[in-house]
């Protein structure tokens, strides 16, 4: 008796694994399709990633971040042997769905997803707006407290005033640079 609803339609499912262990995950079930021949039921093995711009030490830095640490995205008919094959793959823990039958993944949450992934500039994240008071985490002024007075989004800069010598100063600082108290 099967246990799996074959539907014979592919979709994307979401599997949990260890974190830390995404890439080795994929990397694993790669090799397993590919040893027991299961390229026609498992398509594609995916580990959601985006682009995100750090500073250390004063030097910007484009990384890739996990977008949902501890899962990877495999798309896939669904059968028995399928399922198998994927649930018994070296630190998965199990599919997203209820009981042993996987939940797919909405089509709708795959095309935002590969939108977020495709994206060639990395974004900037704005916690905060013209007005809001800020306090400076990195950079010669570290640890001064100010307002903000300009956002350049494009440039992915921020204008703080600050008061120095009982005077307010405007400096110029990277987003990454200030973080809203």
């Amino acid at each position: 008796m099967p246990k799996q609803l074959a539907t014979l339609k592919k979709h994307w499912y979401a599997i949990h694994t260890y974190s830390g262990y995404e890439e080795s995950v994929a990397k694993s079930l790669e090799q397993r399709i590919d040893s027991l021949g299961m390229q026609e039921k498992i398509l594609r093995v995916l580990v959601p990633k985006e682009k995100k711009i750090k500073i250390k030490g004063g030097k910007r830095y484009t990384v890739e971040d996990k977008i949902y640490p501890g899962y990877v995205l495999v798309e896939m008919i669904v059968t028995d042997d399928s399922w198998y094959v994927v649930r018994n793959t070296p630190n998965v823990t199990g599919f997203i769905g209820s009981g042993t039958v996987p939940t797919p993944v909405s089509e709708e949450e795959m095309q935002v997803l590969m939108g977020r992934m495709g994206v060639e500039e990395p974004k900037y994240k704005i916690e905060f707006k013209v007005g809001d008071h800020v306090k400076i985490t990195d950079g010669p002024f570290k640890d001064f407290d100010g307002k903000v007075a300009e956002i350049d989004e494009k440039r992915g800069k921020v204008k703080v005033l600050i008061t120095m010598f009982g005077r307010e100063t405007p400096v110029e600082l990277d987003f990454l640079q200030v973080k809203k108290v």
